[in-house]
Parts: C-alpha cells; structure tokens; sequence
C-alpha cells in the first residue's frame, strides 16, 4: 500500500516541529555549565597580591585537578572576563590538620585591584559560610535583622562538613538578587543590588583552603 502524499501544510507542520526540537535542543545546550578552572592550570585567571613582590605561584598552584591556596600571602585570584547575571557552583574544603579557615567568594568585583575590592563577598569563614559581606558600599537590601555593619548573618545553623570534606556552593546572581545556597540549602539572600558586570574572585585570606569543580552558567 502507498502513502498518502504529503500536503504542503503537513510539510510545513513537520518542519516547524523540527525547528522547535533544535530550537529546544539548542536552548538546553546554551544554558550548559562552563567551567571556570579547567582543573590544570590557572588559565583565565589573574591575581592580585596586597605584597606587591609575590608571584601568583607563591599563593596559588593547581595539582589533581584541585585548586590549592596557601593564604599567604593576602590577596585574591580573580577571572579576566567579567560576568553579570549567572549561577555559579564551586566546591572547597579545608584542611584538617591545618584547622578552620578563612576565605570568601567576591562577586561582581569591579574597580581598582585591592584589599578588599568593592564586591559581594559570599563567605566562606569556616561555620560562616553562608554570610554575606558587603564590600565598599555595594548597594543591597538585606535583613535588617541579621545584619550587623556589612555582615548579614546566614538563615540557619551552620550546614558546613566536617573539615577535610568537600562542601557546595551554589551563588545565584540575578539580576538585582543574588542567593547563596550551601550544601543544598538556601542560606541568604539580598535583593534590589547593583546590577553591574564584573569578575569573580576567590580569597586569600590567612588559611590554606582548596576549591575544585568551579563552574558556571549564565543567566539570560
């Protein structure tokens, strides 16, 4: 038995489902992760040192695709590009022979390199991640009721792993909010900010610290 011919209007219908598929298709594709440290080197990256004669390698150094900072001497490695609207996920740890540390995840980083650069800063004091810190006056709305100076203090009890453990931030920024989610939870948030381009920066900030799986997806 033949097929039916094909009408010109079920052509036309068949084509525009295609479409849509690749159009789909497509659309979950370009809203896939990037990742920001490639796991061998620091490409893509620069630094920013407060001792004006240290080298990036004093500080920073890659080895099994994990991202090792000394914490000394103080300053930040920080992206070329910068970025605007996006999630970003990352993991770190600390190393428990070396006790609890400091750092902290800057966001939408703009100006001069210094210490600190005006940013949001995304926590990562050990039992405080979660915390955001207001660097230079970035315009925000925060609870008034956890916030203390340019500390806003996270929603919940600290949900950090022990040390030594590979913990998760998840930091959305969008638009005029930006959330921080740790290990899961939703931890903080501040609305209404600065909406501006700029780079994103990871801490050295007195404490060993490793990151690994630094990854991000932009928003539209």
């Amino acid at each position: 038995m033949n097929p039916m011919p094909m009408t010109r209007a079920s052509i036309i219908t068949l084509l525009l489902g295609f479409t849509l598929s690749a159009w789909t298709v497509r659309g979950d594709d370009a809203r896939e992760w990037t990742p920001l440290f490639n796991g061998k080197d620091l490409g893509g990256w620069t630094y920013f040192l407060r001792d004006s004669d240290a080298k990036m390698e004093d500080v920073w150094s890659v080895k099994d695709g994990v991202l090792i900072c000394k914490g000394n001497p103080i300053g930040y490695l920080r992206t070329k590009e910068d970025y605007k609207n996006y999630i970003l996920k990352l993991q770190w740890r600390f190393d428990p022979e070396k006790g609890p540390g400091n750092s902290g995840a800057l966001l939408r980083v703009v100006g001069p390199d210094k210490v600190w650069p005006k940013s949001v800063e995304a926590q990562l004091h050990s039992r405080n991640a979660g915390d955001i810190w207001n660097i230079d006056k970035v315009k925000m709305t925060v609870d008034p009721d956890r916030t203390k100076g340019r500390r806003t203090i996270k929603l919940h009890e600290t949900n950090e792993k022990p040390l030594g453990e590979w913990n998760q931030y998840e930091i959305t920024v969008d638009h005029g909010t930006i959330t921080l989610k740790v290990n899961g939870l939703v931890q903080n948030m501040a609305t209404d900010c600065e909406e501006v381009a700029g780079k994103i920066a990871l801490q050295s900030e007195g404490a060993a610290i490793e990151f690994r799986d630094i990854k991000i997806k932009p928003i539209d």
